[in-house]
């Protein structure tokens, strides 16, 4: 399973804040876009979010399936596994949690700067 890599979803939002700000008071960079802040890589921020959607969602639902099958008393599944699955997921969900309030305040800024 892939991992979330939050402070690269920031640094990459960051990039692309500094990049509408230049946009705003007519810098250079951000007319070539991200990917010339990046130095030339391409940057599909969507399909990023989206893997990591997924990649939680999958936690979720690998912890929701261990949990029952420990519940109904399977003899492959141990509390320690159980646990960890469940820790997993919280601590993703939480992540994405994050990250959507770091997009929620990036969007804001966006905003004001253009009214």
């Amino acid at each position: 399973m892939s991992e979330i890599d939050v402070n690269q979803l920031l640094n990459q939002m960051r990039v692309m804040a500094q990049a509408s700000q230049a946009g705003a008071t007519g810098g250079a960079e951000a007319a070539a876009g991200p990917e010339a802040a990046e130095g030339g890589q391409g940057v599909d921020f969507s399909a990023m979010l989206k893997q990591s959607i997924d990649t939680v969602n999958q936690y979720q639902q690998t912890s929701g399936d261990m949990s029952k099958a420990f519940v109904t008393g399977d003899p492959n599944t141990n509390l320690s596994d159980v646990m960890i699955a469940m820790q997993k997921a919280s601590v993703s969900f939480e992540a994405m949690t994050q990250v959507r309030n770091k997009l929620v305040e990036a969007y804001q800024q966006i905003m004001n700067l253009s009214g």
